[in-house]
């Protein structure tokens, strides 16, 4: 599947509410609705002859069994698999792993397959704290009444004995690590433009700002696994969609998810008495607690003591965000000869000395595989804010509401870029690796 490299003019420009996807594809869009069509009353006595019991009988039935799916495809209707289940659409995990899905360089096992007749991923994960199906229930109820264009659907899960099966919808596209470091072909990446890893950068910052900020559920929520291994890249416009919405609740790895505020609204109130045991995921003994990371992406108040917040998740964005820009590792190790020992550089602290050059030290920090066509004013903005994110104290971190806000301008700022550069069309690529 190709995609091209030049951005459709039909593109619709990203909104600052995080609840709406940045961009939607012009093939997506409804046409125009007809007169007849926008009046109710009058496409209702368009063709009166037609017009019989009989067919507005069939409607009705139409009308019921579309609603019925509708109902049985909500994230608010979870499914608790048998583990049976599982183990027939896995053969008893005896089936090939999943090898480009956000797994590909992580611990968790996965597997594609069928589920209920939807193609699904399966994770396996251990429990933190083990917990009853009933309380798998509830705990689902809450996380998969959330929704948004940037997070992949939580489906789902499964109990056996230490581990959670973790059922997320199948999204075709490849992982953000295949993308700009492709091992088959290090000089090539489908990321060419600059406008494909803006569109990025703004999908990642709607989708986290979604999590922590407008769930809709009065919860202070933790993804706790923001990597670029757990970003999906969609074609043919590069979408970003975030992996693992959820994981950290139910395998009881944070005691970040508080209570709902007291005396507010009455959809808190229904939530509060539909979940006997919802002020269990408040708070969990961290004593004999082993916290899950990944080296370059945990924050320094994570790595000294365990502690994981939202501004855990947004230091995690910012090294996102500055691997995105320059196309290197988080870390990377470098052998001396001369001292025997290997020095470690993180993209953290590169960003930082090329800031410090100058625009001439930015432009030789961004991938250079853009060809250096990318326009340096929005660029430095965007590290800056990606430096911001990833500053020592915590406090001093930028609310995901702010960044997500920052970027959607930054993005506006370089499509009127795009279009005045205008980069020439009918360039295709494909995300498969060469």
């Amino acid at each position: 599947m190709g995609a091209n490299t030049s951005e459709p003019t039909s593109s619709r420009t990203p909104r600052t509410r995080s609840t709406q996807s940045p961009r939607t594809p012009a093939s997506h869009l409804s046409p125009s609705p007809s007169t007849s069509e926008s009046n109710p009353t009058t496409a209702a006595y368009t063709n009166t002859s037609s017009y019989t019991k009989d067919t507005s009988w069939d409607t009705s039935l139409s009308c019921q069994s579309s609603l019925s799916s509708l109902r049985e495809s909500l994230s608010e209707n979870p499914h608790i698999y048998d583990i049976t289940e599982i183990r027939t659409a896995t053969n008893n995990f005896l089936a090939k792993r999943y090898s480009t899905s956000s797994s590909a360089v992580s611990a968790a096992a996965c597997w594609r397959c069928n589920l209920r007749g939807r193609d699904t991923v399966v994770f396996q994960r251990k429990f933190r704290r083990k917990i009853q199906t009933s309380q798998l229930k509830e705990r689902l109820s809450i996380i998969c009444r959330s929704n948004h264009m940037s997070i992949i659907k939580l489906l789902g899960a499964s109990i056996s004995g230490d581990h959670i099966y973790l059922v997320y919808e199948f999204i075709q596209g490849s992982n953000l690590v295949e993308c700009l470091r492709n091992p088959r072909n290090p000089s090539y990446t489908v990321l060419s433009t600059w406008i494909s890893r803006m569109q990025i950068a703004t999908d990642l910052a709607h989708g986290l700002d979604y999590v922590h900020n407008n769930t809709g559920l009065n919860l202070s929520i933790v993804h706790n696994h923001i990597k670029s291994s757990s970003i999906i890249v969609t074609e043919p416009f590069f979408n970003a969609k975030i992996y693992h919405f959820g994981t950290t609740q139910l395998r009881s790895e944070t005691d970040a998810i508080e209570t709902l505020e007291t005396g507010s609204s009455k959809r808190e109130t229904e939530i509060e008495e539909s979940n006997a045991s919802f002020r269990e995921l408040k708070r969990y003994d961290s004593g004999d607690r082993h916290f899950e990371g990944l080296r370059g992406y945990m924050s320094p108040e994570f790595r000294s003591s365990g502690s994981v917040t939202q501004k855990s998740d947004v230091f995690a964005f910012g090294v996102v965000i500055l691997e995105l820009l320059s196309g290197e590792e988080p870390l990377k190790y470098r052998y001396d000869k001369e001292t025997g020992d290997f020095l470690r550089t993180s993209v953290i602290d590169t960003a930082t000395a090329a800031m410090a050059e100058g625009r001439e030290g930015l432009r030789q920090w961004v991938d250079r595989r853009m060809d250096n066509s990318f326009p340096v004013e929005v660029a430095e903005k965007l590290i800056r804010l990606a430096l911001d994110c990833v500053h020592v104290d915590p406090d001093n971190r930028p609310d995901m509401g702010r960044v997500a806000g920052k970027i959607s301008k930054l993005y506006l700022e370089s499509r009127i870029w795009l279009d005045n550069v205008k980069v020439p069309t009918g360039i295709s690529v494909s995300l498969a690796p060469r």
